[in-house]
């Protein structure tokens, strides 16, 4: 990827399909060009996957296993320790103690942090060279093999891949979901953890201009 800075805006170099170059798209030094902000995209991390998790786990105390109603046997005279109920923890299909309960893991966050997070991985993904951008994906038939000759024109096969398209393309996701580690998401839509679980993060040119805008940084 070649880039260069102009006052506060910055030029990427686009790419065709079949790997030849294209135009250039000006985008924000704002967000493609700061020092990123580590502890900020740490705690945007934590909090997206915690936010994924859906907190239905469970089990049955000893007021939920069934039966036990009766008492197993009379209280003295066994020789035993008595016992009012079969559901007692300490016995076999009995209850749990201190089990775990439905909860929620809903962690918030400001939204100038997660803002300011996805900007850092940008950056930090622009300067290390592992941002492509292309003029447009266009799968015709929407079938794996071409999908595939597309990356291979990039030098992009065999890599993590997270792209990002403008807007839903059925085609697309088609032809992508049967390739490991390739993952098809809008541009606007794309969490810090998206745009930072993959070795390269390759750009349509409408959807580079789309998530710039979102996150740009306006005086």
């Amino acid at each position: 990827m070649e880039l260069f800075i102009l006052q506060s805006k910055m030029k990427i170099k686009v790419l065709k399909k079949d790997g030849t170059k294209g135009t250039s798209v000006t985008v924000d030094d704002s967000v493609f060009g700061i020092k990123p902000n580590e502890s900020v995209v740490h705690q945007a991390v934590v909090a997206e996957l915690a936010n994924g998790r859906q907190g239905t786990h469970a089990s049955k105390n000893r007021s939920a296993v069934r039966g036990g109603g009766r008492k197993p046997f009379k209280q003295k005279g066994r020789g035993v320790a008595r016992a009012g109920t079969t559901r007692s923890p300490i016995w076999k299909g009995g209850g749990v103690v201190f089990g775990p309960e439905p909860h929620g893991y809903e962690t918030k966050m400001p939204k100038k942090m997660r803002r300011l997070a996805r900007r850092s991985v940008l950056s930090d993904k622009a300067s290390a060279g592992d941002l492509v951008v292309v003029e447009e994906i266009v799968v015709s038939n929407g079938k794996t093999k071409e999908f595939i000759e597309i990356l291979k024109s990039l030098s992009l096969y065999g890599k993590k891949l997270t792209i990002l398209v403008s807007a839903e393309n059925e085609k697309v996701f088609l032809a992508a979901r049967n390739i490991p580690n390739i993952y098809v998401i809008e541009a606007t839509s794309a969490s810090t953890y998206d745009l930072l679980d993959c070795e390269v993060l390759l750009f349509e040119k409408a959807g580079l201009a789309l998530l710039n805008d979102s996150l740009m940084v306006k005086s």
